[in-house]
C-alpha cells in the first residue's frame, strides 16, 4: 500500500499545480483578482471560443483526477 500511497501522492501534487495553473489561465471577468495582477490588459486582446472552451474542459478534468486522488487517499487511510 505504500507505493500506492506515494503514486496517489505524487498525482495528488502535479494536479494541484497543474489546477492552479489552469485556474489562473482562464480570462477574468473584470472587477476581481485577475485586473490585480494585470488580466484588465489583456482582456481586450480577447481569446479564442475554442481555446476558451479546451481551457474550461481541462480545468474540469484536472479538478476531477485532484478530487479522486483526495477521496483515493482518503480511503487508503482509514481502510489501513
Amino acid at each position: 500500500m505504500t507505493i500506492l500511497t506515494w503514486i496517489l501522492t505524487g498525482v495528488l501534487v502535479l494536479s494541484s499545480f497543474i489546477l492552479v495553473l489552469f485556474i489562473l489561465l482562464h480570462k477574468g471577468k473584470g472587477g476581481g483578482m485577475s485586473d490585480m495582477f494585470g488580466g484588465g490588459m489583456s482582456a481586450n486582446l480577447g481569446a479564442s471560443g475554442v481555446a476558451e472552451g479546451n481551457l474550461n474542459r481541462f480545468t474540469a478534468l484536472t479538478a476531477i483526477v485532484w478530487v479522486a486522488a483526495i477521496v483515493l487517499l482518503g480511503l487508503i487511510v482509514r481502510f489501513q
